[in-house]
């Protein structure tokens, strides 16, 4: 045996021993999707719901008041409103995943080879030929059957499960995030035209988090920034006509 067949031996079983499933699966974008979503949800409704207003109010007002104004109660309303939502919503999906678990419990204990069954019926349709998927079903019934159950006929996982504080915490701060960066603008760009100069830094904005969300869940880049910038941008134009069209000049 040559000295590079050792040596790709021995890198060969290092790579071996080095690779679990445990860091193998920390590698993929996944386990970031909760909190991701809300996160990027919580951002962008910040920047534009807070654009928006801005622009609105700017179409009809000649002084910075009643844009400041109008700027500082749509953020608080705005993060306090995403917070309490996310942990509504999430906690009613959670409700729902305990519901099922429960009625998983009492299905496992009154039919147990009906569940057997079902759980074989499933890994066939997976691929599996009937004997095999039987005797996966039976093996992994032994070993943890509810979890197995949850996992499989239910499709409830760690990375899939929600989780209410998580998701109201990374909403509600990310909308908070994104609302201060319009707020910057309203406190520092003239009044004379700051509808104008909020559209273009929003613009900029949606696509810093476009890209950074595309990145940090390993997706397209440019798909996110279209996406983003485009839904962004019919929403502050709205907003602007809105206040155009209404015509009140607010002192």
């Amino acid at each position: 045996m040559t000295s590079d067949s050792t040596n790709e031996m021995r890198f060969e079983y290092k790579i071996r021993t080095m690779v679990t499933i445990e860091n193998y699966l920390d590698n993929h974008y996944i386990h970031r999707s909760n909190w991701l979503r809300a996160a990027v949800l919580g951002a962008n409704d910040g920047i534009i719901s807070i654009s928006s207003l801005a622009i609105g109010v700017a179409a009809a007002s000649s002084s910075r008041e009643p844009i400041l104004l109008a700027t500082i109660a749509g953020l608080v309303a705005g993060a306090l409103s995403m917070s309490a939502g996310e942990y509504v919503s999430v906690s009613s999906q959670t409700d729902t995943e305990k519901a099922d678990i429960e009625r998983e419990k009492k299905e496992l204990k009154e039919m147990p080879e009906v569940e057997l069954e079902i759980l074989a019926q499933i890994y066939e349709k997976r691929g599996l030929k009937k004997e095999t998927a039987l005797q996966v079903a039976k093996e992994l019934t032994e070993f943890d059957a509810l979890g197995t159950h949850i996992r499989d006929e239910l499709g409830i996982n760690e990375i899939s499960q929600a989780n209410p504080i998580q998701a109201a915490i990374a909403s509600g701060g990310a909308f908070t995030v994104g609302g201060i960066l319009p707020l910057l603008v309203v406190l520092f760009a003239p009044v004379k035209g700051m509808e104008y100069w909020l559209y273009g830094s929003t613009i900029f904005f949606l696509m810093i988090l476009g890209a950074t969300a595309a990145k940090t869940g390993g997706s397209n880049v440019f798909k996110a920034i279209t996406r983003i910038t485009i839904w962004g941008t019919i929403a502050m134009v709205l907003s602007a006509t809105v206040g155009y069209l209404f015509g009140v000049k607010l002192a």
